[in-house]
């Protein structure tokens, strides 16, 4: 279990959460991707109709009814990449929505946002939370925007925060061919599903990370290295973005790029949210802004 990571009088509360998450929170069409089947072939409860705003798609996943919430811009499109976010544990869709500002962006950019619902307030990734299949139904998921909502299927990319970090890991291990690139905050390649040495992507996905500086990084700078190691990654370049903000990037065997802000002084926290759930405002770099840059310079193949 992961070093609990809080200040002030919010410790005590974080460490009884800690038992249930591992991280308490205060870049022509082509070939369909290789995906594994889930436990049943889902199928949408409620129809769901590709259109410009904001509206909650059902599924049934082996039985489980699944919810997510999707935003799409005003001048929708088939063809448009797709980005799945994953929230916090004991969080929720709409502060992840309120906190990140991605539906604006998604708004400026032209592509779609679907949040994905818990069952129990986290998700089931590297080290925690319940034992759902969160993972079989985001597959089932990605495949009904593919298949419904005509999404590019080679720009399908995810990002999330903390537990929901860590969920774009798992993501990116067992849905091999799914998504072009990650970008997990404050979270990583870490937990007990990290310790298995064959617990890796089969397929080249892109990673771009947000590391605190103040946020246990020694852990997740382990599980990245860990990351680098196993797909074997060399180091081509390190940089400054802004004052106390540094980068590294590499490029790995796969084809895959790796590249991870340290964020010095900034803890469990979301840079260049708002004022809203683990949103930092006040760092100076928008995840947001860079983490899209960066999918814009991956796809699929």
């Amino acid at each position: 279990m992961r070093t609990i990571r809080a200040t002030g009088a919010a410790l005590g509360v974080l460490m009884v959460m800690a038992a249930c998450d591992a991280k308490p929170e205060a870049a022509p069409p082509s070939p369909t991707p290789t995906v594994a089947a889930s436990s049943a072939s889902p199928s949408p409860r409620v129809p769901d109709v590709p259109r410009g705003g904001d509206q909650t798609i059902s599924l049934d996943v082996g039985g489980q009814a699944r919810t997510a919430q999707a935003h799409a811009p005003a001048g929708f499109k088939p063809g448009m990449p797709l980005v799945v976010a994953f929230h916090y544990y004991r969080s929720d869709v709409d502060t992840l929505r309120r906190m990140t500002r991605l539906d604006t962006k998604a708004d400026q950019k032209g592509f779609i946002v679907v949040y994905p619902e818990t069952i129990i307030s986290g998700f089931n990734a590297m080290d925690c939370c319940g034992d759902y299949d969160d993972v079989g139904f985001v597959k089932a998921l990605v495949a009904h925007m593919i298949e419904v909502w005509q999404v590019d299927r080679r720009r399908v990319y995810a990002t999330g925060i903390s537990n929901g970090a860590d969920m774009t890991f798992r993501m990116a291990v067992e849905a091999p061919g799914l998504f072009a690139a990650i970008a997990p905050v404050s979270g990583g390649f870490t937990g007990w599903r990290a310790t298995d040495p064959a617990f890796k992507p089969s397929e080249p996905v892109s990673v771009v990370t947000f590391i605190g500086g103040a946020d246990n990084a020694d852990v997740f700078n382990g599980g990245l290295a860990k990351w680098r190691s196993r797909v074997r990654c060399t180091a081509s370049a390190k940089g400054v973005y802004a004052k106390a903000i540094t980068w590294t990037r590499t490029h790995c065997a796969d084809g895959s790029d790796v590249v991870d802000y340290q964020i010095g002084g900034m803890e469990h926290r979301w840079p260049g949210g708002t004022d809203v759930g683990l949103g930092s405002p006040e760092t100076k770099i928008n995840a947001v802004d860079v983490m899209w840059d960066f999918f814009v310079a991956h796809q699929l193949k």
